[in-house]
């Protein structure tokens, strides 16, 4: 039998940045005995990732983009991405978006992998994830400098894995995809 754990509650937030898409709040919260005490959050309209999986001669095949990340000041080799930033829209129509904007593909069939909190002591970011199957090739809509500079990269899923498993590929949401999608085609029950 599952016990409920204590209730603490979140009192409000006092306003520290607003930037273009995140806001940075010191919240102030209730513990269950009463005590109040502080965290900096970082609040957030949360980002999609999708996994865009084409067969090449019976090969299962993701495509990735590798580019430059600024906080990390270097290149990454990712899954298709980006920020809820346009308030209203649904995750799947972000995810749709996104997969053309960067990669340059359109997706006949886009299913729902899960969901994920990005970094759950300091942000409330949610990661929706998404498997692109059925893909036609678009013109790339690209946005700002790092997808201007973007490479589109395609390898084989199992390559990719191994790659993750070697440490080679550690963007949180590509290696969470990788494996979930890996899972998908090699275990029936998923």
């Amino acid at each position: 039998m599952t016990q409920t754990p204590p209730a603490f509650r979140h009192l409000g937030d006092r306003l520290v940045h607003q930037g273009y898409i995140w806001d940075v709040a010191v919240a102030t919260f209730e513990d269950p005995h009463g005590s109040r005490f502080e965290r900096d959050v970082v609040r957030s309209p949360g980002a999609v990732g999708v996994v865009p999986l084409l067969f090449d001669n019976g090969v299962p095949t993701v495509v990735f983009v590798r580019q430059y990340r600024g906080p990390l000041d270097r290149y990454l080799l990712e899954v298709p991405a980006g920020m809820r930033d346009v308030p209203g829209e649904a995750p799947e129509v972000t995810a749709r978006r996104e997969l053309i904007e960067e990669a340059g593909l359109d997706a006949g069939r886009l299913e729902y992998l899960t969901h994920y909190f990005t970094s759950a002591g300091m942000t409330d970011s949610v990661l929706h994830l998404y498997l692109a199957t059925e893909l036609s090739t678009v013109e790339r809509d690209v946005h700002g400098p790092e997808e201007t500079h973007m490479d589109v990269v395609r390898l084989p899923l199992a390559e990719a894995v191994d790659m993750v498993v070697r440490g080679e590929i550690n963007d949180a949401k590509t290696v969470i995809g990788l494996l979930l999608v890996d899972r998908r085609l090699n275990h029936a029950a998923y």
